[in-house]
């Protein structure tokens, strides 16, 4: 039996990536429902990942379901595998609430319908949007979650902006914005910068996934021709070596970093000058950003939905995709004295508005309003 908890109502959630996935989303959903304390207490899912399942956070669970898809009866077996998985596991009365992790997916169906009686707060990621743009059935998925959810959780407006257009139909008093956060410790006790000699050159970094949307390629084109700067990159290993071909023919030099862990990542921000975010999209919010500036790195970013909202005016917006506008904003940055300190303070003042803490208070707070 789990012992219902004094500190908000329990939570059912499930997140359908094997563990160890990378990606902002995941890196919340740890963050919240994982951990000797968790921020909201949960029986929280991922799915295992092939081979050999890695040590595992306090209170994850695992299900060893296959067949992740999006579309067809394939979809339709993997949704049906997971509500049976869940439905093995789970004791309704030990459930007081469902957080429904993206709008799209397997699980969210999944999840629903093993425990069709409960609250449902669904949240919406990035991909929720992406996907549902380019898959006409994860686009249904999106529809029907929206019709079958209690509250529907967005981290910027320009996220409402987005679903609304996908799924117009959707009652808005259900909308709530709750900010994402970043964790508490980071913004109490960033790591210390070590202090920088010489600024000939601009230190960039990277980190982050290296899909489509995320601009890796508009970020290596136009970076080639432009002089004084240095770019590391922190990203999964398969997706960097998939950039292989386009480094060599642009002639850009890279520092590989590997797949940083949390901490690691953090001393990296410290090591660097500036965080370029080319995201060529949209962002749910831009976690990686935030993090960077709580550690005091200032962030170049490409005003994209979602992460415009979240950085505005505390980080400088360029555009990726024209070499000469971006080398224009990289003298600048390099060559104006007090910038980089002035969008250092900028970065710290803006990530101390979004501690995790808050974002836990705010969706226990609606949950308790459901049950």
């Amino acid at each position: 039996m789990i012992a219902r908890s004094a500190t908000g109502p329990m939570v059912a959630t499930f997140l359908d990536l094997p563990v160890g996935s990378p990606g902002g989303s995941v890196e919340l959903f740890l963050d919240l429902y994982t951990g000797q304390h968790p921020l909201i207490p949960a029986r929280a899912f991922m799915l295992a990942p092939p081979g050999h399942v890695p040590r595992l956070p306090a209170g994850l669970n695992v299900l060893a379901v296959a067949g992740k898809c999006l579309e067809g009866t394939a979809f339709s077996r993997y949704v049906a595998t997971l509500r049976r998985a869940l439905t093995a596991t789970l004791d309704p009365t030990q459930i007081d609430v469902l957080h429904l992790q993206h709008l799209t997916f397997g699980a969210t169906p999944a999840l629903i319908r093993a425990l069709p009686a409960h609250p449902r707060i669904a949240l919406v990621h990035g991909t929720d949007l992406l996907f549902a743009e380019t898959h006409r059935e994860q686009l249904q998925v999106l529809r029907e979650t929206a019709r079958a959810a209690d509250a529907i959780v967005v981290p910027t407006n320009a996220m409402a902006d987005r679903l609304l257009r996908l799924a117009p139909q959707i009652e808005h008093r259900k909308i709530t914005h709750i900010p994402w956060g970043i964790p508490d410790h980071l913004l109490t006790n960033p790591p210390a910068r070590p202090v920088r000699t010489s600024t000939s050159h601009l230190r960039l970094l990277y980190a982050g996934r290296l899909t489509a949307e995320k601009g890796g390629e508009a970020l290596i084109k136009s970076l080639a021709p432009v002089p004084g700067v240095e770019l590391s990159v922190a990203a999964p290993r398969a997706q960097f070596h998939a950039l292989a071909p386009l480094l060599q023919r642009a002639g850009v030099r890279v520092r590989y970093l590997g797949w940083l862990r949390r901490p690691q990542l953090w001393k990296a921000f410290t090591e660097h000058d500036v965080l370029v975010v080319p995201s060529t999209t949209l962002e749910a919010m831009g976690l990686v950003a935030l993090e960077a500036q709580a550690c005091g790195l200032p962030v170049l970013y490409q005003p994209v939905p979602g992460l415009s909202e979240a950085l505005a005016a505390s980080g400088m917006a360029t555009d990726f995709t024209h070499s000469a506008a971006l080398a224009r904003d990289l003298d600048r940055l390099r060559k104006t004295p007090g910038l980089l300190t002035a969008l250092r303070q900028a970065g710290y003042a803006n990530a101390a508005r979004y501690p995790l803490s808050a974002t836990a208070r705010a969706l226990t707070d609606l949950g308790r309003q459901l049950t």
